[in-house]
């Protein structure tokens, strides 16, 4: 069954992970595209073409989440692979459980554009209201240090924690 999963995915173009290198450390997150395919789809392209590439985690407040993804490093902007915003892809099989969750930042109902936070804990109130599109499966220990750092009342982390490259796998 995964393989052909995998198989979908190879045709469709998308790679199924994406390791995210930063100043802290890498980590390596798995994309569901079959819940979540053009959310996927955003971010790997996104990825792909450097997008990512030099853009801080903006946002990290402990014991909730890591959130990054936005060029300008303010939460306010980035816009997706398809130009603007695009819709939300909801599955009501997908939750906020625990640890390790990738999901959409947006400002309401279908404005998701670049930006993306890894959580930290569960967030059931987070549920039907972001798309979730993956999950981190290797260097959590490296989101829990980012998840940890010293933050400013806005909770900007004080030294800066960069992506220095977002790098599509198979």
């Amino acid at each position: 069954e995964r393989e052909r999963e995998r198989e979908r995915e190879r045709a469709m173009g998308i790679a199924s992970r994406v390791r995210l290198e930063t100043s802290m450390g890498s980590f390596v997150l798995e994309l569901y595209v079959a819940h979540a395919p053009r959310t996927c789809e955003n971010f790997y392209e996104l990825s792909k073409r450097g997008y990512y590439d030099g853009v801080i985690f903006h946002r990290v407040i402990p014991d909730f989440m890591i959130q990054g993804g936005d060029p300008t490093g303010t939460g306010r902007g980035g816009e997706s692979f398809f130009g603007g915003k695009f819709a939300d892809e909801i599955s009501p099989l997908l939750k906020h459980t625990g640890a390790g969750v990738l999901s959409m930042a947006n400002a309401g109902p279908n404005t998701n554009g670049s930006q993306f936070f890894v959580t930290l804990a569960p967030t059931p109130w987070l549920d039907g209201k972001h798309t979730i599109f993956g999950r981190v499966c290797e260097g959590m220990q490296v989101v829990e240090r980012l998840g940890n750092v010293v933050t400013d009342a806005r909770d900007k982390p004080r030294d800066p924690i960069k992506i220095l490259r977002a790098v599509a796998l198979t």
